[in-house]
């Protein structure tokens, strides 16, 4: 019987989901590429980063686990945690709920951007639903190509030296009055993340979340955390048809009506417009960005792996 080949993607996947691979670099050296380009194509083939793929389908098995009525101890320790107490706040965190009520759920899958979830005992399972569409439709494209753009240059800031991260390089730069002055590469990536970050929770009723620090690892991690879930929000609107429903929104003060199709509008239009910004920031401080133009970013995505 002859073994179909088995395609990029997969071989990415397999090396993030080894037992044997310890973090990001160890991943990379499994499929002989460097650490950037791995984390590059990984993102461009499940729009979720290695290693938040690979923690996230960690906690669904552990959830899976403890529903069948493993004890937490054995869990957290058998699925690579240091403490039971660490396991127990990364589980909280994903799920809402501590792992002591895991029997009482359900399901053990959480919100993906590609569909990609653990399936018992050992595989993986792609949810058709969840991932995302081939089409050309604008709204996902534009969606998607917003988390992919925003993760880039959050890789490029890093590469900005620590003197010129915060500092003033557009004095006097407002691009919301309610947002204050972005004058500053990290200013501006972080009204960029918390533009969703604040925005999910006025979609999902609850209240204005904790605003996490702007340095680019604690950016990286808020990204990482805010994309899947905007994404999801989008794909649940779209698919409900639920763009003309109207969002009252207690966060603001006095509370205020938005239709939702604008609200997705006008995170994407800000979105877009602080991108450029940020790319031009760059510019001036030395380290070289591409346009972010989408059509060059789709081509990249449906590019063969390897000509990449």
């Amino acid at each position: 019987m002859t073994e179909l080949p088995r395609d990029r993607v997969r071989e990415l996947l397999d090396a993030v989901l080894d037992d044997e691979a310890s973090d990001r670099d160890d991943m990379a050296r499994r499929v002989y590429i460097s650490p950037f380009h791995f984390s590059r194509q990984f993102r461009l083939g499940t729009y979720e980063s290695p290693v938040a793929l690979r923690r996230r389908v960690i906690l669904e098995r552990a959830a899976w686990r403890l529903r069948r009525g493993d004890s937490v101890t054995d869990v957290a320790l058998s699925e690579g945690y240091e403490s039971v107490e660490g396991f127990s706040r990364a589980f909280s965190r994903a799920f809402g709920f501590p792992p002591s009520a895991a029997e009482r759920t359900s399901t053990h899958w959480l919100p993906a951007p590609n569909g990609i979830h653990f399936h018992p005992p050992t595989s993986l399972w792609v949810d058709s639903a969840e991932a995302p569409r081939s089409s050309m439709d604008p709204t996902t494209q534009m969606v998607h190509h917003d988390i992919d753009d925003t993760r880039y240059l959050l890789e490029l800031a890093g590469k900005v030296a620590v003197r010129d991260y915060d500092r003033p390089l557009l004095p006097r730069h407002v691009v919301l009055g309610w947002d204050g002055p972005e004058e500053s590469i990290a200013a501006v990536l972080e009204h960029l993340i918390w533009s969703k970050e604040v925005w999910l929770a006025s979609i999902d009723g609850a209240d204005v979340p904790a605003r996490g620090g702007r340095d680019i690892g604690a950016l990286a991690a808020r990204h990482e955390t805010a994309a899947p879930r905007f994404i999801s929000a989008v794909q649940r609107i779209a698919a409900e048809d639920r763009w003309g429903d109207v969002l009252i929104d207690a966060l603001c003060d006095p509370p205020e009506s938005f239709v939702l199709g604008s609200v997705i509008s006008h995170v994407l239009t800000f979105s877009a417009y602080r991108r450029q910004v940020v790319r031009q920031m760059l510019r001036n401080v030395g380290v070289e960005a591409d346009q972010g133009d989408p059509i060059m970013w789709l081509r990249t995505r449906h590019q063969p792996s390897h000509e990449r």
